[in-house]
């Protein structure tokens, strides 16, 4: 990289006519591999909102929605209340570059987010906004909020490695892929242009095979 860029410069300065590195391929460079849950790890963060509070009602859907769905943060906080088809068992989602994917539910996300909405979004200062999740403004909850309700509850579920919301993203395709889930699919999900932004989850699952071959195998 640093030879075609001096030879830019030479270039640009008068030394050279052509750039004659313009025909070279940039040596790909590692991919940082995303951190994600365990199955355990999800299922106790999720468990974990108190359920008589009807904030607690909120963010149990809102952390199922994440992990049964693996949207961005910013898709999740843009969704409103007819974005949801239950009847269906999808949701619309307005993605990057504005494309629109439609993602299922699943039986334990539809039964929180029905919850939700009868206990929390029915009230009548709720049911103004249009928005799905609401901060305690009464208006729809920010990136900011989401980012801190999901941090709060790793820590009380005493989770030590980095957690954002985009952590759940990384974990639904981790788990989808690890229970056989085609590639393709698990790319029009996440709603990635480009199917190797989607392979890097491949890699975690050989990273994972990998570390339990070393394990258990007796001369691993």
């Amino acid at each position: 990289m640093a030879i075609k860029l001096f030879h830019r410069f030479l270039v640009k300065e008068g030394e050279l006519k052509e750039d004659i590195t313009s025909a070279l391929d940039s040596p790909k460079t590692w991919r940082k591999l995303p951190h994600f849950l365990t199955l355990e790890e999800v299922t106790l963060m999720i468990e974990l909102p108190d359920l008589r509070k009807e904030e607690g009602v909120r963010d149990r859907a809102l952390l199922e929605l994440f992990y049964a769905t693996g949207l961005r943060v910013s898709e999740l906080a843009k969704l409103k209340v007819e974005d949801l088809n239950f009847e269906a068992g999808f949701l619309k989602c307005m993605g990057k570059g504005s494309k629109e994917r439609i993602v299922p539910l699943g039986s334990k996300c539809r039964e929180s987010l029905e919850k939700y909405l009868k206990r929390v979004r029915q009230q009548p200062a709720a049911s103004a906004v249009s928005f799905l999740f609401l901060g305690r403004s009464g208006q729809g909850i920010t990136r900011q909020a989401l980012w801190q309700i999901v941090k709060r509850y790793a820590r009380r579920a005493g989770i030590t490695k980095k957690i954002s919301p985009h952590t759940f993203r990384h974990s639904f395709a981790t788990h989808m892929l690890e229970r056989g889930a085609d590639l393709r699919v698990v790319q029009e999900l996440l709603g990635h242009s480009d199917i190797a932004t989607t392979q890097i989850y491949t890699h975690i699952d050989k990273d994972r095979l990998k570390a339990i071959h070393e394990k258990f195998h007796p001369r691993g």
